[in-house]
């Protein structure tokens, strides 16, 4: 599904316009980009949760040459499904 796709599907569900549910939608975006930004755990009760994690600095491998290289430590965000979701997928 594409944004185009989720932007139609709010569109129909919330009898909205199609630039209004866009609207809505990347302002969402942007929310959960902000709160995420500043390192806070984000929960959409019954849906799920997201956190951003720090993963630690590792030692790696070039495929062509075979070199041991280090990978940088780095910020993640990690997704974790709420019963509801997970109950709706099965």
């Amino acid at each position: 599904m594409t944004k185009a796709d989720l932007v139609e599907k709010i569109a129909a569900k919330a009898n909205l316009t199609k630039a209004a549910a866009e609207r809505a939608l990347n302002a969402f975006l942007a929310s959960v980009e902000e709160s995420l930004a500043q390192d806070d755990k984000l929960t959409l009760t019954g849906f799920g949760t997201f956190m951003v994690e720090t993963r630690k600095e590792r030692q790696g491998r070039n495929p062509r040459t075979g070199a041991t290289l280090t990978i940088p430590a780095c910020k993640m965000v990690k997704f974790r499904p709420g019963k509801m979701l997970k109950d709706a997928l099965d």
